[in-house]
């Protein structure tokens, strides 16, 4: 007995547990087989979705009434401020709404084969389908749907989004509405953000300019649209000005002379932004070849495909990524830095050991033997990939882009402009503070007498054609960012970088950095003028006849050697 009685305490305890469980189990069948039900029925889905009923009242009192009625009740809804009254009210404007005459319903309906698909007008749902003779359908003139157009526009004024509120004002200000005028008045009182404010008073300016407000509120705009100060709005004062009244006339002529100094600065600050970036790029294609042309004195014509090389090495990489570890893409740019700068470096170094150092003192062979070598290199990489362009995509951090004020900034062209100033800056720290920098400076200055004094000046030239080789592959990874990866991307950027070389002073870095973005900034202000390719020519012959004036450049090199 004492051993028996545990024991049926417990069978009898899982018993209850069991019943319990069996319980439990029972009732979520039963509310999940009431739910499916509920969703499987005509309207179920409509029903699982609160909605007051109120608003529900307010959107079947539609069909109720004259025209007259109907625009007084989407004044009504609108007045609600809930977002759930859209769907009913652009229904409504496209002629879609419908009653349901079983229980007076207002529905949405669109044809489908010979009846009509009918959903709910505030949740969307499916309310399954009915014959055309079932439904009476809520007629509209012009003057409700520009009631719905106003009541639909103060709606998304009053969204809880700033990003719609800001996206409906700059609609109303492109569509200058003048009924939208009322709507936006009421969301500014009510709004809380300054910008979305401020666009609000601009699309309320541009309105009432269309409208036939008093002379006070129209001259209030125009300083409005002043203020503003860009193209839109230099267009919508414009024809302000093919109008009749002196007052808006003399104003608006004010304010087009205001907005085009404005422009005309910020059509500077763009040149110079663009001529930046375009700088950027001269400066990371040329730098390299500053130090080898510098330090040998080698027309290195292979130099663009260099940074062919380092395209190429970028996309490759990308594709082992997007085939093996698709979710690291956007590390494959940290990846394919290293990787081109090798690439690029050792076919730097097999150059110079296997061709360039039989030619010393020979510049018009090594030229000659160097172009011979980019002529072999393009053909492998057409062989190798194909002469079409390949694709090479932008990790996130560097798409899209930013403004400050009416200037777009895209994120790939700035960092590629804080890339070329870090290589600069850790290229000039490496030339002016390690051994490796020192005895380049030493061969630059005087081969002989650093030869004399144990400089093994060889294997200088070999690493620093290596070096500028390997920078030229980098500059690869950039451009490969910016510009079209194909077998004759060197090409676009070889004369330009030589022109950068010689203007800033052969083998001189400083000179390089300012040749660089010298003529990047003199060729972006020269194209609005003179198109693209006679502003290259221009430049061509300004550097020309500069260098007729200093033959070494703006920063000339000092030593015995460069000298003599």
């Amino acid at each position: 007995m004492i051993l028996t009685q545990p024991v049926f305490r417990r069978s009898a305890a899982r018993s209850g547990l069991a019943q319990r469980a069996r319980r439990i189990a029972a009732a979520w069948t039963a509310t999940l087989f009431i739910l499916l039900a509920a969703l499987a029925a005509p309207g179920g889905a409509a029903l699982s979705q609160e909605v007051d009923p109120a608003l529900r009242e307010l959107v079947n009192a539609l069909a109720k009434g004259s025209f007259s009625d109907t625009e007084k009740q989407v004044g009504r809804l609108a007045e609600t401020g809930d977002p759930l009254v859209v769907k009913a009210l652009e229904a409504l404007s496209e002629g879609d709404l419908y009653v349901r005459k079983s229980d007076a319903l207002v529905v949405v309906g669109k044809r489908s084969g010979g009846a009509y698909a009918l959903t709910d007008p505030l949740t969307g749902a499916d309310l399954g389908a009915l014959s055309g003779s079932a439904l009476d359908k809520i007629r509209v003139n012009n003057r409700l749907r520009r009631s719905i157009r106003a009541a639909l526009g103060g709606l998304t004024l009053r969204a809880p989004d700033p990003v719609i509120r800001a996206q409906a004002a700059e609609a109303i200000f492109k569509a200058r509405d003048a009924d939208a005028i009322p709507a936006l008045e009421a969301a500014i009182a009510a709004e809380t953000d300054p910008s979305v404010a401020t666009l609000m008073r601009e699309a309320r300016a541009a309105a009432i300019l269309g409208s036939d407000r008093p002379l006070d509120d129209r001259l209030a705009a125009i300083e409005t649209l002043a203020g503003r100060g860009d193209r839109d709005a230099l267009s919508l004062l414009t024809a302000v000005t093919n109008g009749t009244q002196a007052e808006l006339h003399e104003a608006a002529g004010a304010a087009i002379a205001s907005i085009q100094k404005l422009q005309a600065a910020w059509d500077t600050a763009r040149n110079i932004w663009f001529g930046l970036s375009l700088g950027s790029v001269l400066l990371l294609a040329a730098i390299g070849l500053a130090i080898t042309f510098g330090v040998m004195g080698v027309i290195n014509m292979a130099h663009g495909e260099m940074v062919m090389l380092g395209a190429y090495t970028t996309f490759v990489i990308q594709n082992v990524f997007r085939t093996l570890a698709p979710e690291l893409f956007d590390y494959s740019l940290l990846v394919a830095l290293p990787a081109a700068f090798l690439v690029a470096g050792l076919v730097g170094v097999g150059i110079e050991r296997g061709i360039i150092r039989f030619l010393h003192n020979r510049p018009l062979e090594t030229l000659l033997a160097t172009w011979g070598v980019s002529l072999i290199l393009q053909q492998a990489v057409r062989s190798l990939f194909g002469p079409t362009n390949q694709e090479v995509g932008n990790p996130a951090f560097m798409s899209g882009a930013f403004e400050i004020g009416q200037l777009t900034i895209t994120y790939n062209r700035l960092w590629i402009l804080v890339f070329a100033l870090v290589v600069f800056a850790s290229l000039l720290i490496a030339m002016k503070f390690t051994r490796f920098g020192l005895n380049v400076r030493a061969v630059t200055q005087n081969r002989r007498m650093a030869a004399s004094m144990g400089i093994r000046t060889p294997w200088v030239d070999a690493l620093t054609f290596g070096l500028g080789s390997g920078i030229a592959g980098i500059a690869g990874v950039a451009l490969s960012q910016i510009d079209n990866v194909s077998p004759n991307l060197g090409q676009s950027y070889i004369i330009d970088s030589f022109m950068v070389v010689v203007f800033g002073g052969v083998g001189n870095l400083w000179g390089t950095l300012l040749g660089a973005m010298t003529l990047g900034i003199a060729n972006k202000f020269l194209e609005p003028f003179a198109g693209a390719v006679l502003a290259k020519i221009l430049v061509l012959v300004f550097i020309i006849l500069f260098i007729q004036k200093r033959p070494r450049g703006l920063f000339a090199q000092k030593g015995r050697a460069v000298e003599a």
